[in-house]
């Protein structure tokens, strides 16, 4: 079995590698520092948003998930979501993402 990396090492990883691409990204809320989960809300600075969630495929490789759906979000909406999560689970760390590209810097392929 493949060691899990911790969930704080890959979000100050995750930060560092944006920046280097230009990118803003910020850390809102710390999580769990082995496990907590980590949800990136991706703000297009335009009022448009959308939040990711990690996952796995169905050939059990690591992906991400737009949980809030296939269409950009309001800023609003996509905070509430991140806090409806935050009820369920207090272990999530959550990063924003600031582009107006909309890139997030992620290897792994995101699904809608």
């Amino acid at each position: 079995m493949t060691p899990r990396l911790k969930a704080e090492f890959w979000v100050k990883a995750h930060i560092r590698r944006c920046r280097a691409q230009g990118v803003e990204a910020t850390l809102v809320r710390r999580g769990d520092d082995s496990a907590g989960a980590v949800l990136i809300k991706l703000n297009r600075l335009d009022g448009r948003c959308a939040v990711l969630t990690q996952t796995r495929g169905p050939d059990g490789e690591p992906t991400w998930l737009q949980a809030t759906g296939p269409k950009p979000v309001s800023e609003a909406d996509a905070n509430g979501y991140i806090e409806r999560q935050l009820n369920i689970d207090s272990d999530l760390w959550v990063v924003e993402i600031e582009d107006r590209e909309g890139r997030h810097c992620l290897d792994e392929p995101v699904r809608t």
